[in-house]
């Protein structure tokens, strides 16, 4: 096994476990903040916890660590479940999530750098894939073996930038990426096929030269076979179209563009926490 590699979990309860954590302490975070995106939070919640329980090759004590695996959460607004999944991988204590979005805190409400274990600050949609490409295409002009997986929302993919960086991966055969989109169908302010339709979207990457794979984003073993045979392409990038439910664990915010704005209080707080224990 490589170095800095956790031992892949033999029991997906343990990932079980992990995931509905993330949904916790993002719960907490957002609630105490008064901040939002908890449902694209929950939504990918199951996607970091089966990526930090043993796929990506990271050492906590050693964030910056030239072997490691690059990873970006390029929908950066979904931070609060990344920051949730870095600490209790042990990249800094949980106690340190308390000041996530306060005044001067490092914990931004979008992705950012500073926080040990984020690779790239993000936020601004359709940013996150372009340099993702770039890591990948350095690691493979310097003859590294680390792998770059970033973190899309379907979402995201109006955004044109993405299209150019899906044609520039596809060209250069950069078989070092791995794109995972949340497919969770809803945006901002409505269902993402409302928005600006994206099916048939597997076609879509396949026509631009990728190894394209479509999964349950909330099934555990689905997840981790998916992005194990993603790591063994060769000649391509690959994308895992993750098919995903917004506000995922938490029955009235599941389905609802409501909690893409909205933090939990009171009742609804209580309610949602007592659903995730």
């Amino acid at each position: 096994m490589s170095a800095g590699v956790l031992p892949a979990v033999g029991a997906d309860r343990e990932i079980a476990v992990f995931a509905r954590e993330i949904r916790r302490r993002a719960l907490r975070m957002t609630s105490r903040a008064r901040s939002s995106h908890i449902g694209s939070a929950f939504s990918c919640a199951d996607i970091l916890a089966v990526l930090y329980g043993g796929l990506l090759r990271v050492r906590p004590q050693e964030p910056g660590w030239s072997g490691r695996d690059r990873f970006i959460l390029s929908k950066g607004h979904a931070a609060s479940a990344l920051y949730a999944a870095l600490s209790r991988r042990g990249f800094f204590p949980s106690e340190a999530l308390e000041a996530y979005s306060g005044d001067g805190s490092i914990f931004c409400g979008h992705a950012s750098s500073a926080v040990p274990g984020v690779d790239w600050s993000t936020g601004s949609l359709g940013h996150g894939l372009p340099v993702a490409c770039g890591m990948a295409l350095a690691a493979q002009l310097d003859h590294r073996d680390h792998r770059v997986v970033a973190l899309l929302s379907d979402g995201e993919l109006d955004e044109g930038s993405n299209w150019e960086a899906i044609l520039f991966a596809g060209h250069h055969r950069l078989d070092r990426l791995t794109v995972i989109v949340d497919c969770n169908g809803l945006q901002s302010l409505a269902a993402t096929e409302e928005t600006l339709r994206l099916e048939p979207l597997a076609a879509k990457w396949q026509g631009f030269g990728w190894w394209v794979a479509e999964c349950d984003g909330h099934d555990h073993a689905s997840l981790r076979s998916v992005l194990e045979t993603a790591r063994h392409q060769s000649g391509k990038p690959s994308c895992i179209l993750a098919r995903t439910v917004k506000g995922r664990g938490v029955d009235f915010m599941e389905n609802s563009v409501l909690w893409h704005y909205r933090s939990a209080q009171g009742a609804e707080l209580d309610s949602a926490m007592t659903q995730l224990e």
